[in-house]
Order: structure tokens, then sequence, then C-alpha cells
């Protein structure tokens, strides 16, 4: 079996995909998981504003009234959180997203004071943080404040990372990825835009170019700049495509190199 071969079965995409399907399995995936642990009431996921969150979001959105519908249960929420680290750039493309997603309940709360607390405190005992490591910072203190927004309303952390992410380790260790649930987990990135589309959302924000925006050195830097590759391509790799060696040969490299962020502690 080649290496892309074993990629694409340990994360699961599927070269083809029915839009209509795969949004059932995604709300019917997160529905089983509530059914299966009563004691769950909610569901939190980081309002960003890109592609990714947009489609996790509302597909919370969606099971959460399903199932209010179905059990009678009005306890059932979920719960959308913007976490702007200051002002955001594209705050518009955010607010853009929640009226999309119609979430039932909405708070903001800024990162950004405790992130430069942090960054403080550790000036403090000499240790300068780079550019990228309080980007870093930035995404696992989102994290820490959704666990805790969680912890208050019996809710799910719900991730929305992808496989285009998945492939090339393109997120925090324990940052945007230390969650609960993921139900997007196999699609690319790509399969995202079907999605989002096929559930009527507006085109600006299933087009919008892919950035985390986390460094303040390269403010709106998107992601294939970073990578030096695109998603389109990443898509077909995943798809089982036949791509050209140079670019085989990055994705691959990036997919090795990052390990680490995708297995369980090293232990004895």
């Amino acid at each position: 079996m080649t290496l892309q071969n074993k990629i694409i079965k340990s994360l699961g995409v599927k070269p083809i995909i029915i839009p209509e399907i795969e949004i059932k399995n995604c709300i019917d995936f997160l529905k089983k998981y509530l059914l299966e642990h009563l004691d769950l009431k909610s569901l939190i996921v980081g309002i960003s504003g890109g592609q990714d969150s947009t489609l996790t979001a509302k597909l919370c959105q969606i099971t959460i009234e399903d199932l209010r519908n179905e059990t009678k249960d009005t306890a059932y929420q979920f719960i959308a959180l913007r976490l702007p680290y200051g002002i955001q750039s594209d705050e518009k493309d955010c607010q853009d997203a929640i009226n999309f997603i119609r979430p039932d309940q909405v708070f903001n709360i800024n990162i950004k004071k405790a992130v430069l607390s942090s960054e403080k405190s550790l000036k403090q005992s000499g240790i300068i943080i780079s550019d990228y490591i309080k980007g870093n910072e930035k995404a696992r203190e989102r994290m820490k404040v959704q666990y805790s927004v969680a912890g208050m309303n019996k809710g799910l952390v719900v991730g929305t990372g992808h496989a285009a992410e998945n492939i090339t380790g393109f997120f925090t260790k324990y940052g945007d990825n230390g969650t609960d649930i993921n139900p997007i987990f196999k699609l690319n990135k790509r399969q995202i835009q079907f999605l989002l589309k096929k559930l009527n959302c507006p085109k600006h924000l299933y087009l919008k170019k892919p950035m985390a925006d986390l460094e303040e050195e390269h403010p709106q830097q998107d992601d294939e700049s970073i990578l030096g590759i695109t998603y389109s391509v990443i898509d077909s790799y995943l798809e089982g495509k036949k791509i050209d060696l140079k670019s085989q040969k990055i994705i691959e490299k990036l997919y090795l190199n990052t390990l680490h962020k995708r297995n369980l502690p090293v232990t004895q």
C-alpha cells in the first residue's frame, strides 16, 4: 500500500461525496453521541468567520434544533463563541456567519488581555516568546475558553478540524485540535465548500480564502502561502488522484513531520 493510500485510509476521506448525505451523516453523528450521553445538553463552537467553523456551527445548530423537536427537551442548546484577539479585521464575515448559522446563544469573549498577560508573565521569567509561539498561545487560549463555557453548560466542544488540515498538521497542538468531537473530520476543503453551498451559505463565506491569522508579523496571511501548496492539490491527493511529484513530496513531508500532532502522548 502506498503512503498516499495509507493516509487516505487513516483520515477516511471519500473520493466522491453527495452533500445531502454527508450533511445527514454529520448531524446523525452528533445527535447519536448526545443521545448516548444524556448528561450533555449543549454544543460549543468558536466562530472565526471561515469555512470550517461556519459549516461545523451550522451542522451543530441543525442538530440541536432536531433534538429539541424530537425529545421536547428545551435544555438542548447550541452556543457560538466569538473569540477575537482585539479587533478582528474580518469581523463582518464573522457576523455574516452568525447570521447564517442563527445560534441559540452567542458570547463574545475577547482573548487579547489573557494572551498579553501570559506573554508578560513569561517575559518576567526571562522567556521572550516569538510571534509564531504567541500565535499558538492565541489558539490555546481560545480552546481554554471554549472548555470553560462547555463546563458551565453541560457541553461538548465541537472541533472544526478536517482532513486537509490534518494531513498537513496545520493546527496548534492542544489548541484548535483539542476538542471533544469532530463531525467534519473526514472532509477535505472542497467538500466543505460543497456542503456549505448546499446549506445555502452566503457565497463570500464558502469561497473565502482560508487563513488562520494568528501571526501579527504576517497579518491576514493565507494558509496556502504558509503551506507552500494549494488546498485544491491537497484535496486531489486526499481523493486518491495522481498529482505532480513535487506536490506529493511536499504533502507527504508535512504529514510525516507532524505525526506527533495526530498521536497521543508518548508513553513507556
